[in-house]
């Protein structure tokens, strides 16, 4: 009986061998192929504005190639998760007008290629159909192709936006008018674009910057020799506390060129560009910015309290400049380029017309007028509208 017992459990053994064997020489099963593609993230938290009636998002979605591979982009998609709903979606010809790449002067027929190891931002402004009340989630879906490889689907930049702080509403920064706001998200060395990085840190303080250009009925904003500074219609002009507040920083004395030469701005140290400025703390971690004031005419001094309509300066031409113009930003600290550009309204304007191309202006066309004269409030001027500060009735007053 005992062989038979001991011949029962080698059976046994050399079963479980073969199975076990057979185990092991069974095909693995397929996995997923991983590549390395691009990191994309959205490093400030947007909020939106109101412009020209349009609730809208203006933010930045940053991208770094980490595939050792240059990838081109094809498509990008700006969706919500929850809803699976594309808020916007561009494809190649759209999307090259969107991107910009930090350092590099020109764009050329190769815009939309990301080179192993550089970093690209594709700078956003999304319409908005209404104000979300609630939590509102936002994500990105880049398609990018890869030189004789398959093309790669990458989705990242998230963002939740926690309910929604409106932008604060701000008061004229000016008097009258005739004013354009000039300003354009799409201009390549626009406010909009213009990302620096001075302490470690890359931030977009112009992102919601304005230059306010005073202009005639005709669409000019010069009279006589353009190149004198005091030809410029707005020069010299009443500059407004558009806040009560306490001024964070004044500068003043900082020479101004004795002429202007159109077109091409006016050459200073990056520490310079903002020229004669003066910052107030509105508080709330939010500062408004009046750059390039008037040699000699700043009225007030840090520390000092201020009212809405308090007269702070004097509208000039220093610093970096194409020209006399006041220049006019909030941010979230009290620094001209360290900082982030926020948000923000005017309480009230009237719009009046725009002008068609930033070439018509350059070149002192006429404006377009608006079929009818319409008050807005609360909401900011769209690019290259002409707007007063007065009332209705100053329109038809203007000589």
């Amino acid at each position: 009986m005992k062989p038979i017992a001991v011949l029962g459990r080698l059976s046994f053994l050399a079963i479980a061998v073969l199975v076990l064997s057979g185990a092991a020489i069974q095909p693995a099963v397929p996995r997923t192929p991983v590549t390395q593609a691009l990191d994309l993230r959205v490093p400030w938290q947007p909020s939106p504005v109101k412009v020209d009636g349009q609730w809208r998002l203006a933010y930045e979605l940053h991208l770094d190639n980490y595939s050792g591979e240059p990838l081109t982009l094809k498509r990008l998609r700006v969706i919500q998760p929850d809803t699976g709903q594309a808020l916007r979606e561009y494809e190649s010809d759209s999307l090259r007008s969107l991107l910009g790449q930090p350092g590099k002067t020109s764009q050329g027929q190769d815009a939309l290629t990301i080179a192993p190891g550089t970093h690209a931002i594709v700078f956003l402004d999304i319409p908005l159909p209404d104000v979300p009340t609630a939590d509102f989630r936002l994500s990105h879906e880049l398609d990018a192709d890869v030189p004789d490889k398959p093309a790669r689907s990458i989705r990242g930049g998230a963002v939740t936006l926690h309910g929604w702080a409106m932008p604060v509403v701000l008061s004229a920064p000016l008097r009258g008018g005739y004013w354009v706001a000039v300003y354009d998200a799409s201009w390549p060395r626009g406010h909009r674009r213009s990302v620096y990085a001075v302490n470690g840190e890359a931030h977009v303080p112009g992102r919601f910057a304005i230059d306010w250009i005073k202009v005639d009925r005709t669409g000019h904003y010069t009279k006589g020799d353009a190149t004198e500074p005091t030809n410029w219609l707005g020069y010299g002009e009443d500059v407004l506390a558009v806040a009560d507040g306490v001024v964070a920083a004044a500068m003043d004395g900082m020479a101004e060129p004795a002429r202007v030469d159109p077109g091409k701005p006016t050459r200073v140290p990056l520490q310079d560009a903002s020229g004669n400025y003066v910052s107030l703390d509105m508080g709330g971690g939010r500062y408004v910015f009046y750059e390039h004031l008037k040699t000699g005419s700043v009225t007030v001094k840090a520390g000092q309290k201020v009212h809405r309509g308090d007269v702070i300066g004097r509208l000039g031409y220093s610093g970096e400049t194409t020209g006399p113009h006041l220049h006019m930003h909030v941010a979230d600290v009290n620094s001209p380029l360290d900082a982030e550009g926020i948000p923000y309204a005017l309480d009230r304007f009237v719009w009046t017309g725009r002008y068609g191309t930033i070439d018509d202006f350059g070149k002192e066309k006429p404006w377009q007028p608006s079929a009818q004269v319409i008050s807005r409030r609360g909401e900011l001027p769209g690019s290259l509208s002409v707007v007063t500060f007065a009332p209705m009735t100053y329109f038809f007053n203007d000589k």
